[in-house]
Formats: structure tokens, sequence, C-alpha cells
């Protein structure tokens, strides 16, 4: 199993398994997510879910070997990205989150990492873009210009740096960000359901009011990225370990 989820009182406990891969997503993690969190969602009992990856990474995104399969009809891609959540999700972060492992962590309510944790979009280096909400939900929970960084440099953001920014909630020491998300889920638990439903849906209702717009646009930058001869050439690089070699088109 690529995907374990376990029962924590009213809290789900979702978790990325396999680290040979360094947590990337293929057709049956994606499968694995979407389930997790369709039993989470159509289980009254359960009131907060926490994902989380292996003690040395969240997730290194699409398996870029195999892809990272079909969008599911509840979540879209990796079964978590266009999902409509009524109910708080919490990233617990240990290692990286890169590529469309930040945008795993972007598509969540709240953030808890350890202190050794990482947040990237290296797809220039790829030859890719973020397309998993990336492009536009880094601007929404980052100041611009270190969305503009993220997005254009490919480095990395230290958790630190994160927290100070406002996009981590809780910094840890390394190994207890899942602990100490779960100890904020038992927070949110302490209150009405309804309360907190009704206040994350509105809250997501002001957030995500362009949302539309937001995937044409990212579609076509998409679009104008995959016909390039760049992106293969970045590809190829990446699954045969060399530095690419750029013709700018």
């Amino acid at each position: 199993m690529t995907v374990e989820h376990e029962r924590d009182e009213r809290t789900l406990i979702i978790r990325m398994n396999r680290p040979h891969k360094r947590n990337a997503i293929d057709a049956e993690m994606a499968a694995g997510l979407d389930a997790a969190l369709n039993a989470f969602e159509d289980d009254p009992e359960l009131w907060v879910a926490v994902l989380t990856g292996t003690e040395s990474m969240f997730s290194a995104g699409t398996d870029l070997s195999v892809g990272a399969g079909e969008k599911t009809v509840r979540g879209g891609e990796y079964g978590v990205i266009r999902r409509r959540m009524s109910k708080p999700l919490i990233a617990a972060v240990e290692g990286h989150a890169l590529g469309g492992g930040m945008e795993l962590v972007l598509a969540c309510d709240l953030v808890v990492a350890g202190r050794t944790a990482t947040f990237g979009l290296p797809e220039p280096r790829r030859g890719v873009i973020a397309t998993c909400g990336g492009l536009f939900r880094t601007r929404r929970a980052l100041p611009l210009n270190v969305a503009k960084e993220l997005l254009l440099t490919g480095d990395s953001l230290s958790a630190e740096r994160a927290y100070q920014l406002g996009f981590v909630n809780e910094v840890t020491e390394p190994g207890a960000a899942e602990r100490s998300a779960r100890a904020l889920a038992q927070r949110i638990c302490r209150n009405a359901p309804v309360s907190v439903r009704e206040s994350l849906a509105a809250l997501e209702s002001l957030n995500s009011a362009d949302d539309a717009e937001a995937w044409r646009v990212t579609e076509a930058a998409m679009a104008a990225t995959l016909s390039s001869k760049d992106t293969a050439e970045g590809i190829a690089a990446f699954l045969e370990r060399r530095e690419p070699r750029w013709s700018g088109y």
C-alpha cells in the first residue's frame, strides 16, 4: 500500500508511503489518496484529516517516469488538488515538499512542518511548470515576489522562512510534525463541527472565487510549455540524471 490511513478519535491520518520513490505520486498513490479523502469526507464521525509522508520526505510530486494517472472525479489531480473540502485538511511536513508535493501542501488548509522541512517548485529546472495549482495558490499563500522567486528560480523555502511569511502555521523539531498536527486537529475537534465547516466554506468561497480563470490561465501556460523542445529535454535530463541543454524553444 502506497497510501495508509488510521483513525485517531475524530481525526484521520493519511500517510504517503512510497519512500523508495521519494513519495512521488503515481496512479496507485493518486487513487489511494482519493479513496482516503473520499472516506474522510463521507464519514460524519471524522472531523479533521492530517496528510503526511515519511520521516525524510513529504512528496517529490509527480513520478515523471510513469505519470500520476488521470484526474479523479472528486479530487482532480492526485485525488486532492481540485477537491472541494468540507472539513479541514492539515499538512504535516517532514523533509521535502517539492513540485506536486508542495502543491499538495497548498491544497491543505493548515501546515505544520519540521524544522528541517523545505518547500519548493523546481518545475522550471525540468522544463515544465507548476500545473496543479502552484501558479496561483503560491501567490495567494505567499507574498507576490516570494511566489515569483519560487516559480522562476526553482529554489526552495525553508520551514522557518515559510513560517515567518505565514505559509506554515507551526514549526516543530524534526520528526514531531505529525504529532503536532494531531494536536492541532484535536484543538479543532473541540469546537462545533458545523461552525468549523461553515467557517471553512466561507473562507474557501472567498479565497477561490476566481479559480475557474486561474485554471484556464494555468492550462494555457501548460499547453504552451508542453509544446516546447525544452520540456522534452528537461524530463529526459532528469531521468538520465544529467544537466539539461536548453534551447529556448
